[in-house]
């Protein structure tokens, strides 16, 4: 069985035990429980559910891992003949779940 979710505006697909990087997730202690309510398809051996925009009653519950920051980015800026360099980082935030059940 899979599921399609939405969190951190990014969609995902699915199944129980994955392990995937999402948006980071404030509100969630080490080693805490998420429970997704924002199931836009669920399917498997029944068939395809397709929500409108959401189904009704369905819900994927993942266990939190660990938080973490990507790797680094460089923004670098210029413009040709007139000394203008201008040079940023970036480190984007996430947080590494594992899918343990998707409910109906």
């Amino acid at each position: 069985m899979y599921a399609v979710i939405k969190t951190g505006g990014k969609q995902y697909r699915v199944q129980a035990g994955d392990e995937l990087r999402v948006e980071l997730l404030n509100n969630v202690a080490e080693s805490g429980e998420i429970l997704f309510d924002d199931v836009l398809m669920v399917g498997g051996e029944a068939g395809v559910t397709i929500g409108q925009p959401i189904v009704a009653g369905a819900s994927v519950k993942a266990k939190l891992v660990t938080h973490g920051r990507g790797r680094k980015i460089i923004v670098f800026k210029s413009r040709r003949r007139g000394g203008y360099r201008k040079k940023r980082g970036h480190r984007q935030s996430y947080s590494q779940i594992r899918i343990t059940e998707i409910a109906l």
